[in-house]
């Protein structure tokens, strides 16, 4: 029996954590039920279709928000208009940077997302009670800082073939962590169009096409209706990720 299972008959958790698998793999696990009571008294969830914007870039965050579903989009703005994706968060990530008043990125939901958001001091609050909570997020931002560096190497270093390859395993790696790559091909949607995959890689839609092509020739991903992804064996993505296939 999984943790929102158990969690169903506990008077003591709040009804909306009750059966959502977030809170257990984000930063609510952290809480304990009296602390999760206290803040769900600020908390509400809301949907987002792909395209609308979350947070504007240097906007005075008043909330933050667990991802419940989804795929959200960070993006930097350039004073000319020129923008650059940076970065891409997946359930159960924590949006936001906590005792920051300004936000420096743009957030877009990359696809319809959930997310469960609270305000930016009840959540500060808590921190101070809370280590665990504390812990939680340090080690989120620890996890970001490591992706980030991972795709430094990956836009400074790998080629074309390599790029795609990372990009699909990104994506396959974090769309359900409940997914254990043993139990058969991993399936996603893209989340990104073929424009902002080239913008994110640093690639034209023309290369970024024909290296998808590339990568389903060679038997390493099968791909439906343009948009679906079939990974059969993450492995294999994996070794493409850095060698040409």
């Amino acid at each position: 029996m999984n943790n929102a299972r158990k969690d169903i008959h506990n008077s003591d958790i709040p009804v909306l954590c009750r059966a959502c698998e977030a809170r257990h793999r984000g930063i609510c696990g952290a809480l304990t039920p009296a602390q999760l009571v206290k803040l769900n008294q600020h908390t509400k969830q809301h949907s987002y279709k792909s395209g609308q914007e979350l947070q504007s870039a240097d906007q005075e965050v008043e909330r933050y928000s667990n991802i419940l579903r989804g795929v959200v989009k960070l993006t930097k703005l350039l004073a000319d208009g020129r923008q650059q994706i940076v970065g891409l968060q997946f359930a159960p990530d924590f949006t936001g940077r906590p005792f920051r008043r300004e936000s420096h990125v743009i957030a877009d939901a990359a696809t319809d997302i959930q997310v469960c958001s609270f305000p930016r001091k009840s959540l500060e609050e808590l921190i101070g009670e809370s280590p665990e909570l504390e812990h939680r997020l340090h080690t989120q931002a620890l996890e970001e800082l490591d992706e980030a560096r991972e795709w430094m190497l990956t836009l400074g270093r790998k080629n074309a073939g390599e790029k795609v390859a990372s990009f699909l395993f990104l994506i396959a790696s974090h769309v359900d962590p409940e997914i254990d790559e043993r139990d058969g091909p991993i399936s996603f949607e893209l989340p990104l169009k073929r424009s902002d995959i080239a913008d994110f890689l640093g690639l034209t839609i023309e290369t970024v096409s024909r290296q998808i092509t590339k990568l389903r020739k060679a038997g390493v991903i099968e791909v439906e209706n343009n948009r679906t992804v079939i990974v059969p064996d993450l492995d294999r993505l994996r070794f493409a990720c850095e060698r040409e296939t």
